[in-house]
């Protein structure tokens, strides 16, 4: 199957009241896309970094009450899991579409990761381009531009802060109209992530 492209009915699924409903509309609208995304990409990291990756989708499980805000899918080199390890990312809030590469709070290696993201400073400020933007919380919206951001600063909390996070990639407003064009959204998110490649293998350093 193709990837034909997100729509308004996609993002409006994060304005759903109620966690039984939302988690439906999740079901029935964004999951059979993911796992279309999810599987292509999967393939196409796989090639690219010469070991085999897996997909994992969202499952939002540990939600009893607050129905999720955003929702997401991973491709990580764990079959069982992807919180612990470094990974890429592709998801919805309900005004954009985030691409990234991942390294959130559970890494129980996040320290050594980002001593050595803090040692090789100007070998990611030439592979990450400008309009790149970073994350330091995954549960928030807000990200800031690679071109603005104190990468030193940020790479030092994440070194010492527990719950501190360092996400790298995209941002894709709901209306750009790239996102209705299925190709064209796959084409980037593999260029984002071709991008990324370089940092994911100095993590594993």
């Amino acid at each position: 199957m193709q990837f034909e492209g997100f729509t308004k009915h996609d993002f409006d699924t994060f304005n759903v009241d109620g966690l039984e409903a939302r988690m439906q509309a999740i079901e029935e609208r964004i999951r059979p896309k993911f796992r279309i995304i999810g599987q292509s990409l999967t393939d196409d990291l796989s090639a690219s970094l010469g070991r085999e990756m897996f997909l994992h989708i969202a499952k939002h499980a540990r939600r009893t009450v607050n129905p999720p805000k955003d929702t997401w899918l991973a491709i990580v080199s764990n079959k069982r899991g992807y919180k612990q390890h470094p990974h890429f990312q592709i998801g919805l809030f309900d005004d954009h579409v985030f691409i990234w590469l991942a390294f959130i709070y559970e890494l129980p290696n996040k320290t050594e990761i980002a001593k050595t993201f803090l040692k090789n400073l100007p070998i990611i400020k030439r592979t990450v381009p400008n309009d790149f933007v970073v994350s330091l919380d995954h549960t928030k919206k807000e990200a800031i531009s690679f071109e603005e951001i104190d990468l030193k600063a940020a790479l030092e909390r994440f070194r010492d802060v527990k719950k501190a996070e360092f996400l790298i990639g995209r941002h894709i407003e709901a209306n750009n109209p790239i996102l209705s064009d299925g190709n064209a959204f796959m084409n980037m998110a593999m260029e984002t992530f071709e991008t990324l490649i370089p940092l994911y293998e100095l993590a594993y350093k």
